[in-house]
């Protein structure tokens, strides 16, 4: 006879949870990667005029990134 467990719902949405945080963590580190590969003056103009086209949530996060990378 086969023994299975159940994950009790709660159980089941904490491992949803987590999978998609770890889904939005590789996304967002690979978002990092790619705006790193804009590195000379010109290419970072032409993200900023991108950016000033693009939808102000989605801009204000990649800015965000960008100022942080610029820090480190």
């Amino acid at each position: 006879m086969e023994h299975r467990t159940l994950l009790s719902p709660r159980w089941a949405a904490a491992r949803d949870d987590l999978s998609a945080r770890r889904a939005a963590r590789a996304s967002r580190r690979t978002l990092e990667r790619e705006l790193a590969s804009f590195s000379t003056p010109d290419d970072q103009s032409e993200l900023d005029a991108i950016l000033d086209r693009a939808a102000p949530e989605a801009a204000d996060e990649i800015r965000h990134i960008l100022d942080r990378s610029h820090v480190a």
